[in-house]
């Protein structure tokens, strides 16, 4: 799947870099959230979701340290892997950025986690760079639900 992608889709433009080892604070990401799905959530949950998350990958502006692109997977390190908060800055290299994201953490998946499925819930902004990434929507008629507690 990875030696079909276009290799230009899969580089970071220079004056970005990805950041895999400290979580952004969560003001960044909801700033991010907003700006791109008009959905937050509140801080100290994500704080703790980014504690317990296997790993939390951000792009960033190298100059400003900005973030313009986030997902974290969640795994119960045996059959399951989650990707979450899929999000790319709106404008011309959203699909570019969410490409990337995707593309690492299925390499991040398959190296530490052999074996896992992995599932998310997207945008439909993202559905075209999840199915050229080779996620199914819906695979086998499959219907996934979520059930928010408030």
């Amino acid at each position: 799947m990875f030696s079909s992608q276009n290799s230009q889709l899969l580089k970071l433009p220079d004056s970005l870099y990805m950041e895999l080892r400290d979580p952004p604070a969560p003001a960044a990401l909801n700033r991010l959230l907003s700006q791109s799905y008009g959905e937050t959530h509140p801080p100290r949950k994500l704080a703790l979701a980014f504690k317990n998350s296997f790993c939390n990958a951000s792009i960033k502006v190298k100059k400003t340290g900005e973030l313009v692109g986030f997902v974290r997977i969640t795994t119960d390190k045996g059959l399951n892997a989650n990707l979450w908060d899929l999000v790319a800055e709106q404008g011309k290299d959203q699909s570019q950025l969410l490409s990337i994201l995707v593309h690492r953490s299925l390499r991040i998946i398959r190296k530490q986690l052999p074996g896992c499925s992995v599932s998310l819930a997207a945008p439909s902004v993202a559905i075209e760079v999840l199915e050229a990434q080779g996620f199914l929507l819906d695979p086998s008629g499959i219907r996934a639900m979520a059930y928010r507690i408030r």
